[in-house]
């Protein structure tokens, strides 16, 4: 028997290729700190506990393929306190972001069509593309601009016959910039000139430090082609509810990603019922999320700059930080603290940058580090980090004389 071609190509997950050699050390007893997933720690609020608890039908049946009523008012509800105009009907309820980026791609794109992003970009965008025959254009952006966006010739001059769309996330994950209205603008003609969909994640809407973030449906301009991707997974800390949504104003289009939900059935009832009852979340649950982020971040970024050798920016958003070390390669030095390299019993688990990039070579001394960890555990990994470092240098500098 014969597998197809398209699961063959498609590469593993780059942010859990380590995972069995932090397996394998934690059956030691050795103790991991998790920077490479952005898996909050902060508690789900309990309401959406409390939402699946009081449950009380006596049939687990179908919900309707665009989601449960109740739950479109909430998402709209949430959308329109932040002067995003969304009814209930122009949304979608997804098994978490992944299924709303899934259709969003599957909506717009034939295989061998082309989206631009810009470079580096979430992972799962590549996967994602790669199993449908989408072909991604990468855009370059660096860490010495805070990864904020090229001139608008770099993205013109890779638009070609076969380009469908735009995608891009703001606030960004794996760099954490927030796009000003001058690149949002920019993105916006773009898109207007060459009749490109425009394809915006902004699960991390809530996680914003500095500058103001700007959903693009606030562009009404923009309505006919923007589909929206959202998650509760980030904003909520409930990351294994698998409940996203995909919004779109455009009913041509909507009509085709009813399509695509039906072939699905439905999304799992009972976290819709959680997902429902965190519209009990008191009012200021988002403020002090994103002051203990902040507070992270900032702890993060000194560490990291305290390090001989490490560059990075600070991030105006998400809970992300991409950080340049002095290796020549970053996923070596990522296998290597997990395998060989141990503090007090302790080690790091970081997520190599190489595969946020399509460009060759690009990222391949560079890590993502998520800064989900309370504040005394983020130290005692920065100062592994730090120590790691040195051990590993002083290594292949002895063993290159």
């Amino acid at each position: 028997m014969r597998l197809s071609q398209r699961v063959l190509t498609v590469p593993e997950s780059p942010i859990r290729k380590l995972t069995p050699l932090a397996d394998k050390a934690k059956k030691t007893g050795r103790r991991i700190y998790h920077l490479n997933i952005g898996q909050p720690d902060l508690p789900t609020p309990e309401g959406f506990l409390k939402g699946v608890k009081n449950f009380r039908g006596e049939v687990l049946s179908y919900c309707p393929s665009p989601g449960l009523p109740e739950l479109l008012q909430v998402f709209s509800d949430y959308y329109r306190q932040r002067e995003i105009p969304l009814a209930p009907e122009e949304l979608l309820v997804t098994n978490g972001g992944s299924e709303a980026l899934l259709f969003s791609f599957m909506a717009v794109c034939d295989p061998g069509d082309e989206m631009l992003v810009p470079e580096p970009f979430y992972t799962s965008y590549y996967l994602i593309a790669r199993a449908l025959g989408i072909k991604l254009c990468p855009v370059p952006t660096f860490v010495e601009d805070g990864f904020h966006l090229p001139a608008w010739g770099e993205f013109e001059r890779r638009i070609t016959p076969r380009t469908r769309a735009l995608l891009v996330t703001n606030p960004g994950n794996p760099t954490g910039t927030v796009y000003t209205r001058e690149e949002m603008n920019m993105l916006g003609e773009l898109a207007k000139k060459f009749n490109l969909f425009l394809i915006a994640d902004e699960v991390y809407r809530e996680f914003v430090y500095e500058g103001e973030h700007k959903s693009f449906l606030e562009y009404s301009t923009l309505w006919d082609r923007i589909l929206l991707v959202d998650s509760i997974s980030k904003r909520f800390s409930a990351c294994g509810a698998r409940i996203g949504s995909l919004a779109c104003k455009n009913p041509i289009i909507r009509k085709q990603l009813h399509k695509l939900a039906e072939t699905r059935l439905a999304v799992a009832m009972m976290e819709q019922m959680g997902a429902i009852a965190l519209a009990e979340t008191p009012s200021d649950y988002f403020q002090r999320a994103n002051l203990e982020y902040k507070r992270r971040r900032d702890i993060t970024v000194a560490g990291l700059q305290s390090i001989p050798g490490v560059y990075c920016r600070r991030p105006e958003g998400a809970f992300y930080i991409l950080a340049r070390l002095p290796v020549v390669d970053a996923e070596d030095f990522a296998a290597w603290l997990l395998q060989d390299f141990y503090l007090d019993g302790a080690t790091v688990m970081l997520a190599p940058a190489n595969g946020f990039y399509l460009t060759p070579g690009k990222g391949k001394d560079e890590v993502r580090i998520a800064y989900v960890l309370k504040e005394e555990d983020l130290v005692d990994a920065l100062a592994i980090l730090k120590e790691g470092l040195r051990v590993y240098n002083n290594r292949s500098t002895a063993s290159s004389g």
